[in-house]
């Protein structure tokens, strides 16, 4: 199913996004912001990858697109468990500095989450951010998520031990956050 926001459409990762997906997991920059990812991806393995790759009734991964750019970035739901109504988000990955601060990781986010809760009926979504990643945890409170916990350094990039910050929404809070900022009214 395709997913559309205010900005953004998620739709299913296709075959001629593997290079964009490749590019931007080969990225520092984006590499230096997330808890995942550290090693070099080649062509060969990311066309691997592909050849491997479902979406199933256990996780869901969208290309995120702009009307204007295109593919701009990546997010899912992984480790979805149907009994217990949760899963964790599968990251969201908005690519090049550009596309920074313009709205579109929350427009996804948002989408995503309302998926989540009213078409899949999930109470809960999971997340984490890396302690020092400003950008991430303030998008991630705007939508919703409250922090949970800390792994404390977790994380080691760049010769340092981080923290890692344990994050969850459930549907009740995202339904304050819609109703608060009046997200889905034209």
């Amino acid at each position: 199913m395709i997913l559309k926001g205010k900005l953004v459409t998620l739709r299913p990762v296709e075959l001629e996004d593997i290079e964009f997906i490749r590019e931007m997991v080969n990225d520092p920059w984006m590499e230096s912001l997330i808890t995942g990812w550290a090693f070099p991806i080649s062509k060969k393995d990311q066309q691997e990858w592909y050849a491997q790759f479902h979406n199933s009734d256990k996780q869901l991964r969208y290309i995120i697109e702009t009307e204007v750019d295109g593919a701009v970035g990546f997010t899912g739901l992984r480790n979805i468990d149907w009994k217990n109504g949760n899963a964790e988000g599968g990251g969201m990955r908005v690519a090049r500095k550009e596309n920074m601060s313009r709205g579109i990781a929350t427009d996804a986010y948002m989408t995503l989450l309302r998926y989540a809760f009213y078409e899949l009926r999930l109470n809960r979504v999971g997340d984490s951010v890396l302690d020092y990643n400003a950008a991430s945890i303030k998008m991630t409170s705007k939508v919703g998520f409250k922090q949970e916990g800390v792994e404390r350094e977790s994380i080691y990039k760049n010769g340092q031990y981080y923290d890692k910050i344990l994050l969850g929404i459930l549907k009740s809070d995202y339904d304050k956050i819609v109703e608060e900022t009046n997200y889905w009214d034209v």
